[in-house]
């Protein structure tokens, strides 16, 4: 039994320490992750959670708009002049997979990329390499933000031509020369791989600039085996968003390895080990809404319902 002057002491410690004490029982009030939270995570059906991000993408919209409208007479007092229509963010609206893949072991690195159905909202600038002429004339008129040759090469290598494109085209022909700038732009993520589609020959190349420039995403496993992609802009709506998300993840399972499995103990098989550990949906300024990975799982039964389709 212990004293009322322990009792005491401890009741004085608890105070002080966030915890409650009921008939000399201890009762943690606060999460961390030496003592997570034992009740369960809420999951979403995928529709249920497009429908929830958009919904706080809306919110944040018409607040953005009437913090606008409210300090309207305070930006003319300063002089500023509204000349043009308030232009509200059009958020991106993001997918993120935590896979069962450990990318340190052969065969499941995933990398590539993939056209989706409704474009990801995003204009990305190209640059192609190749030294023909007529090939550089038609990808600049397909939209290449810069295109050249050996003389494009020799200007990024000097520092006169700054590396301020997200992707970059090539042609068989003139990766030997790319070879000079591969340390300047390997770490920035735009050096040319046939993995992800970014060397072409001649004849596909315009195409390819086309997909790039439109409506093309690439993805790449992380070294925890998670993967995170930009799958449209809340402006898409929810059908729209649905087909994209729809086209990646029958592209994950087409890519999944016939082995895999994180950690350093082997495994008699993978037929029973778990592909999809954890997913998430979210926007660029919103909360994450954590997944019910069976309408994820295109193996699935309930791959892509909602509430309302489990409930008919």
């Amino acid at each position: 039994m212990m004293s009322s002057i322990s009792i005491q002491r401890l009741r004085h410690v608890a105070s002080i320490s966030n915890i409650t004490v009921t008939r000399n029982v201890f009762i943690r009030s606060y999460i961390s992750r030496a003592h997570p939270s034992k009740s369960p995570t809420p999951t979403y059906p995928i529709g249920d959670a497009v429908s929830g991000v958009l919904t706080g993408v809306l919110e944040r919209m018409k607040k953005r708009e009437a913090r606008w409208e409210r300090y309207k007479e305070k930006r003319l007092k300063a002089g500023v002049k509204d000349d043009e229509e308030f232009r509200n963010q059009n958020e991106t609206i993001e997918l993120i997979l935590n896979l069962n893949l450990d990318p340190r072991k052969p065969g499941q690195s995933l990398r590539g990329s993939l056209t989706l159905p409704n474009g990801t909202g995003k204009k990305i600038k190209v640059a192609v390499f190749t030294s023909d002429a007529q090939t550089i004339t038609a990808v600049t008129d397909a939209g290449a933000s810069v295109a050249g040759g050996l003389d494009l090469i020799e200007a990024i290598e000097k520092g006169e031509q700054p590396v301020n494109f997200e992707r970059a085209l090539a042609t068989p022909d003139i990766m030997p020369q790319l070879s000079k700038i591969a340390r300047v732009l390997g770490p920035r993520g735009v050096m040319p791989n046939v993995k992800v589609g970014t060397i072409q020959p001649d004849s596909a190349i315009v195409d390819a600039v086309k997909q790039q420039t439109e409506g093309m995403v690439q993805y790449r496993a992380e070294k925890n085996g998670s993967i995170q992609v930009g799958i449209g802009k809340a402006s898409f709506g929810e059908e729209a968003l649905l087909q994209n998300i729809r086209t990646f993840l029958d592209e994950m399972e087409n890519v999944k390895p016939e082995s895999f499995g994180k950690g350093k103990k082997k495994k008699e098989s993978s037929k029973n080990a778990k592909y999809y550990l954890k997913a998430y949906l979210t926007a660029t300024q919103g909360g994450s809404f954590n997944l019910d990975l069976s309408t994820i799982d295109p193996t699935s039964n309930h791959f892509m319902e909602t509430t309302l389709d489990t409930m008919s």
